[in-house]
């Protein structure tokens, strides 16, 4: 079985995906990481992440990298959505995540394309969704909680930043795909989120 996890950033897809690997027993793959990955190592070449070539090269990034807890960080976000824009950037990570996806038993992967572009015959497509409001909410508690001094209004700007590149973007935009169902996640806590997810997948496998 096959499920497709897609949505914006902070909706609560990755926590959600991951509740699914585990109570569906399927391995589970964060695209986004994949991403953030590129981002990260042109940054760390000195590349310019608007730039297709720079970010082509860093698309050659070392396996150890995906374990840089950097990876997690804003910073590392907003370089990722920058570098997924670029077509050739999206081809060279395809073959990996259609392969995670195409393993015997199944997986779950969560991302921004999965249901439309690399698993589009996935048995279950959720995508999971919340106000910018909610999600800048989230990131702020949890931030805060890292010690990290942040702004509520500097968030909220980022994630609206990224949506409109993500849902704008020539190539495999952010989108439900036609047959997904949408998982709104603006009221939800955590264990209310998964149990919605988990029934809706129950409904679907």
């Amino acid at each position: 079985m096959i499920i497709a996890v897609d949505g914006p950033t902070a909706s609560g897809k990755g926590t959600i995906a991951k509740a699914l690997s585990a109570h569906f027993g399927l391995p589970h793959l964060d695209t986004g990481l994949l991403y953030r990955a590129v981002g990260r190592q042109c940054f760390l070449d000195g590349g310019n992440p608007d730039d297709g070539g720079d970010a082509l090269a860093a698309t050659s990034f070392p396996d150890t990298l995906l374990s840089d807890p950097e990876l997690r960080s804003e910073a590392s976000g907003g370089l990722a959505s920058r570098v997924s824009i670029h077509p050739a950037v999206r081809q060279a990570l395809f073959e990996r995540q259609r392969s995670f996806a195409l393993q015997p038993a199944g997986a779950v992967l969560d991302g921004r394309d999965i249901g439309t572009v690399i698993a589009p015959d996935a048995d279950v497509k959720l995508f999971v969704t919340a106000s910018v409001a909610a999600r800048a909410r989230r990131r702020f508690l949890e931030m805060q909680g890292q010690g990290r001094e942040v702004s509520l209004d500097e968030i909220a700007a980022d994630l609206a930043a990224r949506d409109a590149r993500d849902t704008q973007r020539k190539d495999a935009p952010l989108v439900a795909a036609a047959d997904a169902r949408v998982l709104d996640t603006s009221e939800l806590g955590r264990e209310e989120a998964i149990a919605a997810a988990i029934s809706l997948a129950s409904t679907r496998a």
